[in-house]
């Protein structure tokens, strides 16, 4: 899953209005409506006698201008990192509703909705609802607290009920406005997603001789991975930032993790060498590779060449441990960084141009029984325009029907959107990367051409529906592709 997977773009554009008052501070036409980071941990029941397992979650809620106070939306992810379903993981979007009780005490509650599956769990159709209600404690920047939670999974066997911890990191959403897209704008700090930079990763781990996966094959000695990395400077030579990345082997093509990092990196050549290091942990798993619970730690040293003002060459070598697991390697990567908006702006600049969709997907999908079936997914994706016309983007998908439970994507490519009219647009574009999971007859390498039309409902938000036709490098998979989705557009800062 991709690290758009932190595609932290659900604001509302009814907001705006009322953001505008932060006036000079932050630009004439920036809104800035709040946000917060939810993170939570709990532990649920799978069917069976195993260890119960435990699921980190975390998503991005902004909240949205409406007649009920405290209501938020954003995506969300959901992992396991302790039991034994590693490689568990659900993506999807949550809504909340948020209110003071008494002094600094309050309650939420939420529904989170999404696909998910993998690690051997039985996820049925891969549909995941999760209702839940968490009292917290607002401490200022972070409250923390306990949530009572439910997690079903639609014709799977999972049912559970559980007490969790939660922490909110209390924030903000800097956005322009679609319909000012045009006019100069002061950034007044970090916008949109708030990384000040992303990194698209082609890599691979070198595994031992001798090691199996989870039936007793070989691990394959070699695993081929893509991913995107997005990053924050703390201040310093200090960052952090988080990391998805997917198997595009088929040997082992359902094998996916999704990290958070923190490191340090300095100049040793002005404008044009860096150094750094950095640690990652999170979650990992699928594809038969033994990860135990799926807690996975990763540790690397890289540089970093400047080919640009904002694109750089950066290579990594490193170590990958699953502690509970029989899981080892060395790892090494390559990757093309882009500078994106920065912490700050030296003057007005015409923002750019963002999408984030939100929508479901339908392919057939060959299995490993040797049948083929017709799958649904939920799908999130971001674009990000380099011109009026010309964007790239990423995609993440997590299978939630047709029986495909587990089967993820992630897709990363570029397209153009053509106007028609006052209100009607087409478009096309080309996404490359890879997929696999979910009792799927393959995985690893997908490409997928596809056109889409489209309606402005309002100048931000329009309904969009696409074909095209996906293909797997060395599969059986090869389907024509239908899509519908809702996508909002918005600005951020593009000064730096």
């Amino acid at each position: 899953m991709l690290g758009i997977l932190a595609a932290l773009a659900s604001a509302s554009p009814g907001v705006a209005a009322a953001a505008d008052e932060a006036g000079a501070s932050t630009g004439a036409s920036m809104a800035v409506p709040a946000a917060h980071v939810r993170i939570g941990f709990e532990r649920v029941r799978f069917p069976g006698n195993g260890p119960r397992v435990g699921l980190v979650g975390a998503g991005v809620l902004v909240d949205v201008d409406s007649a009920v106070a405290g209501l938020a939306i954003g995506p969300a992810l959901y992992g396991a990192i302790s039991g034994d379903h590693g490689g568990f993981f659900s993506l999807g979007g949550e809504i909340a509703w948020r209110r003071r009780l008494l002094g600094p005490f309050g309650v939420e509650l939420g529904l989170y909705a999404g696909g998910g599956g993998g690690g051997g769990a039985p996820a049925g159709s891969g549909l995941m609802l999760r209702p839940h209600v968490d009292l917290v404690w607002d401490l200022g920047a972070v409250a923390v607290g306990a949530s009572l939670s439910r997690v079903h999974f639609s014709g799977g066997r999972i049912d559970s009920t559980q007490l969790g911890l939660v922490a909110n990191v209390n924030s903000d959403f800097r956005f322009v406005a679609a319909e000012r897209l045009a006019e100069p704008t002061l950034g007044g700090g970090r916008g949109g997603l708030g990384f000040d930079r992303i990194l698209f990763v082609g890599g691979g781990y070198r595994t031992p001789e001798g090691k199996t996966l989870k039936d007793g094959t070989p691990l394959p000695r070699t695993i081929s991975t893509i991913g995107v990395r997005a990053e924050q400077g703390a201040g310093g030579n200090a960052f952090w930032g988080i990391e998805a990345q997917r198997a595009a082997r088929g040997a082992v093509g359902g094998y996916a993790e999704v990290l958070g990092n923190a490191g340090l990196e300095g100049e040793v050549v002005r404008g044009t060498l860096t150094l750094g290091t950095r640690v990652g942990l999170g979650m990992a798993g699928g594809g038969g590779v033994s990860t135990g619970g799926g807690f996975l730690v990763k540790a690397g040293a890289y540089g970093i060449v400047r080919v640009g003002s904002d694109v750089g060459v950066a290579l990594e070598g490193g170590i990958a441990r699953a502690p509970n697991g029989n899981f080892r390697a060395l790892q090494g990567s390559v990757a093309l960084l882009w500078a994106l908006d920065g912490p700050a702006s030296a003057g007005p600049s015409r923002p750019a141009r963002t999408d984030f969709s939100a929508g479901a997907e339908r392919y057939v999908l060959p299995r490993s029984d040797g049948g083929e079936r017709a799958m649904t997914a939920v799908a999130l994706k971001l674009d990000r325009y380099l011109t009026t016309n010309f964007y790239v983007s990423g995609k993440a998908l997590a299978a939630a029907g047709g029986g495909a439970g587990g089967y993820t994507s992630a897709l990363l490519g570029a397209g153009w959107t053509q106007p028609l009219g006052a209100r009607l647009h087409a478009g096309a574009e080309l996404l490359a990367g890879a997929g696999g999971g979910g009792g799927a007859g393959g995985g690893g390498g997908l490409v997928e051409p596809r056109v889409f039309v489209g309606v402005q409902i309002t100048p931000a938000l329009a309904l969009r529906a696409g074909a095209g036709r996906i293909h797997s490098f060395g599969g059986r998979l090869d389907s024509n592709v239908v899509d519908v989705s809702l996508t909002l557009g918005y600005g951020v800062s593009s000064g730096r």
